[in-house]
Parts: C-alpha cells; sequence; structure tokens
C-alpha cells in the first residue's frame, strides 16, 4: 500500500492539477494593504499565523477568540509587525450573539469589512464515535452554525465593499475518515452551506467571493497534539498554509486545496476509485494507538 500511494499521489496531483485549474492570476501583498479583514479563531495555529501575514501586508485587523489574554499578546505583535490597525474581540461562538457582535465591531471602528476569514473551531475528540449526540450538536454550533451566523452579520458590509468570505475546513468536509465523525460531519455542513451560497451570489450577480479552504494535517499544536499518535504522515507548516489561504482569498479562488498535491490526489482519487480511496485513508492510521 505504501508503493501505491508514492505512485499514485504524485501522478494524481498532477492530472488534477491540470483538468480542474487555470494558473491564477499573480498574488501580490499589495492586494490585503489597507483592507479590512476580520479572522476569527486567532489567538493559536493557523487564525494566529494569519493575522502575521496580514500584519506584514499593512491591513487592518479585527481578532477574535475565547481566551482574551493570548488575543492581546497576537494583537501587540501584529502592531509590531507593521499593520494598518489591529484589535481583538474576545468571546465563544457558543454565544448566539457573539458573531453580531464581533461585525458591530468591525462597523463602528472601520465603517465597512472587506474580508472574513471565518476558522475557529470547537472542540472534540479524535477517536471511535461513542454515541454523544449531545456532543455533535454543540459542535454544530461552534463549527458551522456560528460560521452562518457570522456571515449573516458581516454579509450587507461585503456587498458594500464587493469583499470576501473565507471559509477554513478541511478534507474531513470531503471525504469521511476513521475517528471523526462529528468534527467531519460540521466540516461536511460547511460545504454545503457555502457552495449553495456562492450559486445564489451568482444568480443575484452579489459580487461576494466565497473561498473553500481544504485542509490537510497541520502542525498546529492542537492537531499534533490529538492525532500525531495515530497518523502516519507528516503534518504540513501552519506558517505557509496561513499564508496559501490569504492568497487564495485574496485571489477570489473558489477552493485551497493545502497542501496541494496531497488533498488535490486523494480528491481526485475519490471521485474515480472510491473503494480504493477508503482503503488507502485507513491504511494512513495506527490503529493500535487509537484506544476507545
Amino acid at each position: 500500500m505504501g508503493l501505491l500511494l508514492k505512485i499514485f499521489i504524485p501522478l494524481l496531483g498532477v492530472a488534477l492539477a491540470f483538468y480542474f485549474y487555470s494558473a491564477p492570476e499573480n498574488f501580490s501583498e499589495e492586494m490585503l494593504r489597507g483592507k479590512r479583514v476580520i479572522v476569527t479563531g486567532a489567538s493559536g495555529g493557523i487564525g494566529e499565523q494569519m493575522a502575521y501575514h496580514l500584519a506584514r501586508m499593512e491591513a487592518h485587523l479585527l481578532l477574535t477568540a475565547r481566551t482574551e489574554a493570548k488575543l492581546q499578546k497576537v494583537v501587540k505583535r501584529c502592531l509590531e509587525l507593521g499593520a494598518a490597525s489591529a484589535r481583538y474581540v474576545s468571546g465563544s461562538m457558543e454565544d448566539t450573539t457573539f458573531p453580531e457582535v464581533v461585525v458591530k465591531e468591525a462597523e463602528n471602528t472601520w465603517g465597512g469589512l472587506d474580508m472574513l476569514i471565518l476558522n475557529h473551531i470547537g472542540y472534540t475528540y479524535f477517536n471511535y464515535f461513542d454515541g454523544d449526540v449531545a456532543h455533535i450538536r454543540k459542535l454544530l454550533e461552534i463549527n458551522f452554525l456560528s460560521y452562518v451566523a457570522m456571515t449573516v452579520s458581516a454579509l450587507p458590509l461585503l456587498k458594500e465593499s464587493e469583499g470576501s468570505i473565507v471559509v477554513v475546513s478541511s478534507m474531513a468536509g470531503k471525504t469521511g475518515a476513521p475517528f471523526s465523525a462529528p468534527y467531519s460531519a460540521t466540516k461536511f455542513a460547511l460545504d454545503g452551506f457555502f457552495s449553495s451560497l456562492r450559486h445564489e451570489f451568482i444568480i443575484d450577480k452579489v459580487n461576494v467571493s466565497i473561498t473553500l479552504c481544504i485542509l490537510g494535517y497541520i502542525d498546529t499544536e492542537n492537531a499534533v497534539r490529538a492525532v500525531s499518535h495515530a497518523i502516519r504522515t507528516t503534518p504540513a507548516p501552519k506558517e505557509e498554509c496561513a499564508l496559501e489561504i490569504i492568497k487564495s482569498g485574496a485571489l477570489r479562488q473558489r477552493e485551497l486545496h493545502y497542501p496541494s498535491r496531497v488533498v488535490g490526489s486523494m480528491l481526485l482519487l475519490q471521485a474515480i476509485a472510491p473503494d480504493f480511496h477508503d482503503s488507502l485513508t485507513r491504511s494512513g492510521y495506527k490503529v493500535e494507538n487509537i484506544r476507545r
């Protein structure tokens, strides 16, 4: 199976790139200079790295997360890196009123909004599904419904600026994998909702782009702690991942696949040989290290 993986992944990656994508226009950091950007889940991991990249590009930043102390440190660093401005709103996305509070802060501070980056995530376990329906319900509130609520609140401002929505999702939102049923359910929901919304924008001639970011295994502290004992692959760097997300949003791309070769190949393989894809997926786990 390992040899097959080494042969098929590069070939499929090339095929996918050739078949689905034309060369994107060149990205320039000037695209973000002075832009008003909300980044959720910005106190650590990919969100924190996106904040730092945007700061170097001299964007205006409004960052959100649960932990105020961590946000304060990130905002301070953003200002040191050259952000046009940086501020934060701390709170939990479990609070159904919080999305409106965040967007109102942006409106009151800047008078508008150019980019909404939805990146926050709720805690879940990496294990066999234990039948806990309440956990899935809570996770849907954070990982899905709050994304919808943020979008609804921000949409009038984004329509005015003809801005962008960037949705950070996962391979688990495109193809099922073991030990992540609750998480995967929420990510599939994001794909369904935002893909449908994109159609409606096009029909109504609403010039707001939607970029869905399909990420593989990234070396964030939370991800490595949760799954490193059970996944054979090496995680991709969060710093590069964060930059690719920003680029894809600025270029108004439909989807980002990162790491592109691995994610693109697996998605194509799923489409043309689903049973083989599933077998390959299972082979990537150290099942003996999963404890019920």
